[in-house]
């Protein structure tokens, strides 16, 4: 049994010939994209959509991110089937062909997963300063006093902000209150 007779036609090309995989059409991708916004719609039907502070509860924010997410979702789906070509594009001072800085992304990658060790023992202030500064890093920045410095301030304010609102969304210090 010959390997062509076992080839799906999505693997065929009009001539016949086999279709290189970064030429396939990857209709898995927004099928992936409509998923994550029907999880986060799930989600958001556990949360209460109003509050007693402006009318806007937090599944509000959710559901609104789900349906965004449905929406790209069906129109990648639309522009996959009409045949648009993805491909790499060249932006500001970044090359398309160039790979991917993996220290940078592992630094990312970490910035965004300190939050969930370290809040219940650092605090809103200090995780968040710690993860902007690891973002800047991660985007080149060189000047780690600078980070910390700029992180602290945006942390302490956007903390003070939320209480004043009434929001709670997380201790000052934790350690210091144990």
């Amino acid at each position: 049994m010959s390997t062509e007779a076992n080839a799906s036609p999505e693997n065929k090309g009009g001539d016949g010939q086999s279709v290189p995989l970064s030429q396939r059409r990857p209709f898995w991708l927004a099928l992936a994209i409509v998923a994550i916004g029907g999880i986060w719609l799930y989600g958001a039907a556990g949360l209460p959509q109003g509050a007693r502070y402006a009318a806007v509860g937090p599944g509000l924010f959710v559901t609104i991110a789900g349906l965004g997410l449905v929406l790209c979702g069906v129109l990648l789906a639309i522009q996959i089937a009409r045949g648009e070509r993805f491909e790499p594009q060249d932006a500001e001072d970044a090359a398309a062909a160039a790979p991917m800085d993996r220290r940078a992304f592992i630094i990312a990658l970490v910035a965004v997963a300190i939050p969930v060790v370290g809040m219940p023992y650092l605090g809103v202030p200090i995780t968040a300063t710690i993860s902007f500064a690891l973002v800047a890093r991660a985007f080149g920045s060189k000047r780690l006093l600078l980070d910390i410095a700029i992180g602290a301030v945006l942390s302490v304010v956007v903390y003070f902000l939320f209480t004043r609102l009434g929001l709670q969304i997380g201790s000052w210090l934790p350690l210091l209150g144990r």
